[in-house]
């Protein structure tokens, strides 16, 4: 994505949030927007070693998965749920961009991230030249809506947990991107608030990882739009690092 095209998307991003609060806060500062780098040829590199690895893995298939998932009934969300919601996006995927669990409209249509979260997680992928259509692959910690929308509770984390971990063994992605308290929680171990999780490097099953806030936050408070988008140039500079590596 060129400059001028990140500036104009998040000008357009500022001015519909300011008409929704009903007010501009002029006191945000306009972040500072680069051209995109071609990656073209490093995502080859990876998706053909990516192949190679997801060879000699197992032999469980995310259709496999996906089935075992449907019929799930480790926990007391499969009695209201519409349907199971495992994941979407590439099958040789750069990132694996994981959240907490799905909502209403994910519960609907089965696929994550589709609601106004999932609409600004995906803009906040292009800002960095990703995408869930050509190099990402985005999940949930859990795979069905808890009632009402509320936070996943531990044991129900806990009882789809082995799901996600077979997820990130099949996909093998060069990152993972925690979006949100539960799922840095989750995927990291530990129980620190967002502000102490930014900005680190943490291991998920030998692959690194980073968080940053769930873009459901981003709607409900503006402020946090700017250091979103700081993690989210930290985790491009990464993620170039590591394929350079691989």
């Amino acid at each position: 994505m060129k400059k001028i095209d990140k500036e104009n998307l998040y000008n357009l991003l500022d001015i519909s949030h300011s008409y929704l609060k009903g007010f501009k806060d002029d006191s945000t500062q306009t972040p500072t927007f680069n051209d995109d780098i071609d990656i073209s040829l490093q995502t080859d590199k990876f998706s053909e070693k990516q192949q190679n690895i997801q060879k000699t893995s197992s032999g469980i298939t995310l259709e496999t998965l996906n089935e075992k998932i449907a019929k799930c009934d480790r926990c007391g969300l499969c009695r209201g749920r519409k349907q199971t919601v495992p994941g979407v996006g590439v099958s040789h995927p750069l990132v694996m961009v994981i959240g907490e669990g799905p909502g209403a409209d994910e519960d609907a249509q089965g696929i994550p991230f589709v609601g106004k979260a999932g609409q600004l997680l995906d803009k906040m992928l292009i800002a960095i030249n990703l995408s869930r259509n050509t190099n990402c692959y985005i999940a949930n910690v859990i795979k069905c809506r808890p009632p009402a929308n509320r936070d996943p509770l531990q044991d129900e984390c806990a009882s789809c947990m082995p799901y996600l971990e077979t997820q990130i063994h099949i996909l093998k992605p060069a990152m993972i991107l925690a979006v949100g308290r539960i799922a840095a929680h989750n995927l990291f171990n530990i129980s620190d608030p967002v502000n102490k999780m930014r900005g680190k490097i943490y291991d998920v099953y030998g692959i690194p990882a980073m968080m940053t806030y769930h873009p459901s936050a981003l709607l409900r408070d503006e402020s946090l739009k700017r250091p979103a988008w700081e993690d989210l140039k930290l985790f491009r500079n990464r993620l170039d690092a590591r394929l350079r590596e691989l």
